[in-house]
């Protein structure tokens, strides 16, 4: 996702001066409010744990296109089940050095703020990519189980080869069972945690 939540810094770049340097180990989200996103650093992706800040470089613009896409999808039944439809948001994982950002993300409130508490967060999706596929398919799903977090969901697209797959899974204890994983060409047909139904084809663009 190209999308950067984190307000704008508030400080001036200066040549004796680097934030990544400077605070190495020490992220928080008072440091995250005060001084990113970083100017001249092509990242849109900014996430911290204990401290350790990952940066991640633009989506592919079909990652893009398929979030989009099925952010609109998934809005009637989410909507109608009570729950509300973001992109990226700066998810807080109970500590303030700890934050992650889904690339959409189904939360059970509606929230306005900079950051957002994880428990009110329902379902995380990440659309993983060849720099994210470890992160997004081991670390991630791990990171939000261990906040309670009741579901999460992968999608990986490739339009070369038209190759959509979309994978649902359901927390069970410290970390997820899969528990529905449909591919391009199928119908993807859930009730919980709320109604959506599509083709992972649709997410492709064409």
């Amino acid at each position: 996702m190209t999308t950067t939540v984190i307000r704008q810094a508030t400080w001036m770049d200066t040549e004796e001066f680097d934030p990544l340097v400077e605070f190495h180990g020490r992220w928080n989200m008072e440091l995250a409010e005060r001084y990113l996103p970083i100017p001249g650093i092509p990242a849109s992706k900014y996430e911290c744990w204990d401290g350790r800040l990952y940066m991640a470089p633009a989506e592919a613009a079909q990652n893009s296109y398929g979030a989009q896409k099925l952010g609109r999808l998934f809005a009637p039944g989410a909507e109608a089940a009570g729950f509300y439809v973001y992109g990226p948001v700066n998810l807080s994982m109970g500590q303030p050095d700890r934050w992650l950002q889904p690339d959409l993300t189904i939360l059970r409130s509606p929230e306005t703020g900079t950051w957002v508490a994880a428990q009110e967060c329902l379902m995380p999706v990440e659309f993983v990519s060849p720099s994210s596929e470890v992160r997004d398919k081991l670390d991630k799903p791990l990171l939000y189980a261990s906040v309670g977090i009741p579901w999460y969901m992968t999608v990986e697209l490739d339009s070369g080869t038209d190759r959509a797959t979309v994978a649902l899974h359901r927390r069970d204890k410290w970390d997820y069972v899969q528990t529905l994983k449909v591919l391009a060409g199928q119908r993807f047909e859930m009730t919980v945690p709320f109604k959506a139904a599509f083709d992972p084809g649709d997410l492709l663009v064409r």
